[in-house]
């Protein structure tokens, strides 16, 4: 027998709020004003909200030691909430689950001081892995996501606003900045030191990849690349790391992240 299900029940999910779904989902907050992250003790889940704009492809960056301090330089009020829940994925098992959040900048000022503010969400939760980089963790289906930032395709675009498009590669790949910044530089990968010419010999010399370290996000109309400060030289295995996170890694966050790794 085929079930009806009633129009005012239909709209009244459609119309269900962020509270609503944690709780329909048996998770709850410390606050539900400030809170991006949610905690079921009886089923052992954790459920972070997974903001479009650190979003790509399969992976989401879902909290950052730096996002201790808020835009205004005071201590974020949720912070120690998420990072609790991070730790009880972590060293108690606990499954993480995600869902999808868009982002409004309505509340910031133009110089971008201010709360976020949830724009709308997705009522889907998925099941992902989490995996920490330098100081800051991410939430994935399985692996992240390799991409060689020189190797992507030029038709890539990003979109500045609704005013501008920016191709990705466009400074990275631009002759002239390239020289300048290695000529300024040199050939050795500023992360890692790695010397291609020492290790390849002559069909190393003068290799190396060429990293824009600006933020597209921050990148305005009245923008102007400068490749002495903005670009700076590295290998495709750095670069590869740098690019496997959204946002993308700086380059003291991946040196901290390597020096980590060779600790433990």
């Amino acid at each position: 027998m085929r079930r009806y299900v009633p129009i005012g029940a239909i709209e009244k999910a459609l119309n269900m709020n962020k509270k609503q779904f944690i709780l329909s989902q048996g998770a709850t907050c410390r606050n539900w004003t400030w809170s991006w992250s949610y905690i079921n003790e009886t089923k052992k889940v954790i459920i972070f909200g997974a903001w479009d704009r650190f979003t790509e492809g399969n992976t989401v960056q879902i909290l950052s030691e730096q996002w201790r301090i808020n835009t205004r330089g005071r201590k974020s009020t949720g912070y120690d909430q998420s990072r609790e829940h991070v730790r009880l994925i972590e060293e108690e098992g606990y499954e993480l689950q995600t869902f999808p959040i868009n982002y409004s900048n309505e509340k910031r000022d133009q110089d971008g001081i201010g709360p976020a503010k949830i724009k709308g969400f997705s009522k889907k939760l998925t099941k992902k892995m989490l995996t920490k980089i330098g100081d800051s963790w991410y939430a994935s289906d399985s692996s992240l996501k390799t991409t060689l930032a020189e190797e992507v395709d030029d038709s890539e675009k990003y979109l500045e606003g609704a005013s501008k498009t920016i191709s990705i590669n466009a400074y990275e790949r631009s002759s002239k900045a390239r020289q300048k910044c290695l000529e300024h530089y040199g050939y050795l990968c500023v992360v890692c030191n790695f010397d291609f010419k020492r290790v390849y010999g002559e069909i190393g010399d003068n290799f190396i990849h060429v990293h824009h370290i600006i933020p597209l996000a921050e990148i305005r109309n009245e923008y102007k690349l400068d490749p002495l400060t903005d670009l700076v030289p590295i290998c495709p295995n750095c670069h590869a790391m740098i690019h496997k996170t959204q946002p993308a890694l700086t380059i003291e966050q991946l040196k901290k992240h390597i020096q980590t790794c060779k600790s433990t």
